[in-house]
Parts: C-alpha cells; structure tokens; sequence
C-alpha cells in the first residue's frame, strides 16, 4: 500500500492563481477600455460634457475582479447619464423620455468579455 500525504501552503497553486488573475486583469482592462470608448460615442450629446465625463476601472472583490463603469457629470445631485438613459421629469410639470443607449452600447463589450475570459481561462 502507497499513502501520500501533504502539508504546508503549495507556491505552485499560488503562482498559477496569480497568473490566472492576471491574464483576466490584462483582459477586463482591455475590455474596459472597449466598453468606455463604447459609452462615449452612445452618449447622446448636448454639450457632450457627459459622453467625456464617463470612465471605468477594475475592482479586486472576494468574488474575483470585476469592471466598473461610472460617470462624473452631476448636477445638482442629478447623474445626468442616468436621466437620459431613464428619462426624468421637468420643473413645468412634462416628462423627458429616456433614451436607451447604455444597453445596447454594451451588449457587444459584455459578448466580448464573456468570450475573451473563457479563451484566457482556457
């Protein structure tokens, strides 16, 4: 009979959770940079203070790394990316339809991550 037991903390593991992470860093990042070119040319324009007021970054969580996309342009406490995404009400009382340009400005960015993660994960 062979019996094999093991101990201690294997650096080997560690080393390839650390290029796993930093396979899908280099990937996330990459893909960030894809989503918030994406934003900024869906943002519909006035000023075009909100389409350059959007950036993102990537977040370290206990689940793993994540991409975060925001935008900067508030006014008076108002996300002005969320009340033309949404729509918002006006000081005469009417109503500003939103405008859904978000949505389908990611949908490619979330195919391309879903598929870029699953190849460095190969």
């Amino acid at each position: 009979m062979i019996e094999m037991s093991f101990k201690g903390d294997f650096e080997t593991s560690k080393w390839l959770q650390r290029v796993k992470d930093e396979k899908l860093r280099s990937v996330l990042s990459s893909a960030g940079s894809r989503g918030l070119a994406a934003l900024q040319k869906a943002t519909p324009v006035g000023t075009g203070k909100t389409a350059d007021s959007w950036d993102y970054k990537t977040v370290h969580t206990q689940r793993g790394i994540k991409i975060v996309w925001y935008n900067t342009n508030i006014n008076n406490g108002v996300p002005i990316a969320i009340i033309l995404q949404y729509g918002h009400g006006t000081r005469q009382g009417g109503y500003v339809q939103g405008q859904d340009y978000i949505n389908p400005a990611m949908k490619p960015i979330f195919n391309e991550i879903d598929e870029m993660v699953r190849k460095a994960l190969e």
